[in-house]
């Protein structure tokens, strides 16, 4: 089992930096950063302190600079956190999100469409024998 993966809203910002381009140094990440969220140096090396500590993210030292790195895939973080947000604003249910997206036509053609795919992939995997994560909830 994978250990739980917790990314706090400010980390996003880093991790994104790095998710799109690294290793990065300080130097690096600074005024992208600045740009951003309008952090300051000494906002960034907290933040990277903190998440090296938390070992979301790793570094190479290159002479006297650190190069940062992530420790952790975008996927993974993806889906904990989609799992947190499903079990703790929609019970658990995709049925009610959906449902409350859907009376909120909330839905483009384009997103309906996406849609219909996944399931059709979800369909073929479920008779396959291959279970999902999200358990046998029945529909009302």
């Amino acid at each position: 089992m994978k250990k739980e993966i917790r990314v706090t809203n400010s980390e996003w910002y880093i991790m994104n930096c790095l998710w799109e381009e690294s290793p990065k140094s300080l130097t690096q990440l600074v005024p992208l950063l600045k740009e951003r969220v309008g952090w300051s140096k000494s906002t960034c090396a907290t933040m990277v302190r903190r998440m090296t500590e938390k070992d979301l993210i790793g570094y190479e030292e290159n002479g006297k600079a650190k190069f940062f790195f992530p420790k952790v895939k975008k996927e993974d973080v993806v889906v904990q956190e989609t799992r947190d947000f499903l079990q703790r604003i929609y019970d658990g249910s995709i049925g009610m999100m959906m449902s409350a997206l859907v009376r909120q036509n909330d839905l483009s053609k384009e997103d309906i469409q996406e849609l219909r795919e996944i399931l059709e992939v979800a369909e073929s995997k479920a008779g396959t024998g291959t279970k999902g994560k999200s358990g046998g909830r029945k529909r009302k």
